[in-house]
């Protein structure tokens, strides 16, 4: 059977019967052989991240980005801001004393906001979460010390996340940019608040213990993030989970770019209501990839790269940027649709019904017969994801159901709403949507460029 791509795939079969496997209603992450990052299919290992290093280094950036991509992978994954528990206790309008290493009665608190954290992560853990993140300074090794102690009782890795950065610009643009928005400066002048938080960082720098791979964390797994990304270590990564970790965190950058995602202009089997094949463009097709030169020229951007999938109709979409600048990629293929290649929807109705059935009952989780399943295409994006992390301005021209898969992320979906969501985002042809990433999430634009093109938008069934 020829996928979208013209390449071949393996038919699954059921072990007993030896007919396809049609179905995939409710693939349960947690239990599938199909996740690579478990040590077990029934027991999946407990990871608990945590953050290390001064205030405004970017850990909480760092933190919710990494919640964000796990999650999407289908990889259970929660913060625990321990800033936010101390707002919760006690209010949120402690000065910089409170933070003094000399506040026993500060120091006593933050130690139970520690432990208050710590134990709803384990509780997390006992309710089928697989990775807690740990959001605070874990500034000195005693700290750390009773982390791993209390997870080691409870046979759970630990992994360190320490950001380093001593540049006084960023320092300054991210108390600025943030910490000055915190709850306990909300009725506080801007330049007030910024001499107390950094009075704050003046008391954490004075009892501070940066990870020690020679000395009392020389077993201990890490990865150190010097100057926001220019410079790494990484000590004793342990598994495949923490080193896509790793991967991750190499890549994310906080530069300002965006990333444009569009559909390939509207193609000829569009035209026609068939899914995947490999056709052309339609004459509607062809004049919005000059409209879309005519947009991203607009933009003004000095080194735009351009990624494609392998399929014709992306191709000749960005026939009007130069070919020095474009790259195809087949990860980028449409979901590819197996014997129900180059059919309508209404054919697949008449000849599959079991499959118009299942996919009408769970699109993210059910896979075409010889094709592939939302989720396996979320699993196959997972290395594009991260490239596009890395990279800086970046046009995506690709397909429907690849565009629906990275919105899904770059809008940070929850992970328990992916599979009511995901399938049914709405990506219009011949429509670029801007995706700018800011601190706190991004910021998500349309552009309805032209010439008027099919709807093939199929919303949930009644």
């Amino acid at each position: 059977m020829t996928t979208e791509g013209g390449g071949k795939r393996k038919c699954e079969l059921d072990t007993e019967t030896k007919e396809p496997l049609l179905t995939r209603a409710r693939q349960d992450s947690a239990s599938s052989e199909f996740d690579g990052y478990m040590s077990s299919p029934r027991a999946p290992r407990k990871l608990a991240v945590g953050m290390v290093g001064l205030p405004a280094r970017g850990k909480t950036y760092m933190a919710q980005k990494l919640a964000y991509y796990l999650n999407w992978m289908q990889i259970p994954t929660t913060v625990f801001n321990h800033g936010n528990y101390r707002r919760k206790r006690i209010g949120g309008q402690q000065s910089a004393m409170f933070f003094h290493p000399n506040n026993e009665e500060g120091m006593q608190k933050r130690m139970e906001f520690a432990k208050e954290a710590l134990n709803d992560m384990f509780e997390y853990f006992d309710e089928g979460g697989q990775i807690g993140i740990l959001d605070a300074t874990n500034s000195s090794r005693s700290r750390r010390d009773m982390v791993v102690a209390e997870c080691k009782k409870k046979n759970i890795d630990v992994f360190w996340v320490e950001s380093i950065c001593e540049d006084a610009d960023t320092i300054d643009s991210n108390i600025r940019g943030i910490k000055v928005k915190l709850p306990e400066y909300a009725e506080m002048p801007v330049e007030d608040a910024v001499r107390d938080f950094k009075e704050r960082i003046d008391y954490y720098r004075s009892v501070y213990e940066t990870l020690d791979p020679d000395g009392a964390e020389k077993d201990e797994s890490f990865i150190q993030i010097k100057d926001l990304g220019r410079r790494f270590f990484v000590s004793r990564p342990k598994g495949i989970l923490t080193m896509r970790i790793v991967r991750y965190l190499m890549n994310v950058h906080i530069r300002p770019r965006s990333i444009y995602l569009t559909r390939h202009g509207e193609s000829l089997a569009n035209k026609v209501g068939k899914l995947g094949g490999d056709s052309g463009l339609s004459p509607a097709g062809l004049q919005y990839a000059r409209a879309l030169k005519v947009f991203m020229n607009e933009q003004n951007i000095k080194d735009l790269q351009v990624w494609t999938s392998s399929l014709k109709r992306t191709v000749q979409t960005s026939i009007y940027f130069l070919p020095s600048g474009v790259e195809s990629f087949k990860a980028l293929d449409e979901l590819d649709t197996g014997e129900c290649d180059n059919l309508t929807y209404e054919e697949i109705c008449q000849k599959h019904p079991q499959v118009a059935e299942g996919r009408a009952a769970n699109k993210y989780f059910y896979r075409y017969p010889r094709g592939e399943s939302y989720r396996d295409v979320v699993e196959r994006l997972e290395p594009m994801i991260v490239e596009l992390e890395r990279q800086e301005d970046v046009l995506v021209i690709t397909h429907q159901a690849i565009c629906r898969c990275l919105l899904s992320y770059f809008k940070n979906i929850p992970r328990d709403q992916l599979e009511e969501q995901l399938p049914y985002l709405e990506v219009p042809l011949h429509t670029v949507i801007k995706v700018t990433p800011y601190n706190d999430g991004c910021k998500i634009e349309h552009y309805k460029l032209g010439p008027t093109a099919v709807n093939t938008h199929i919303g949930r069934r009644p």
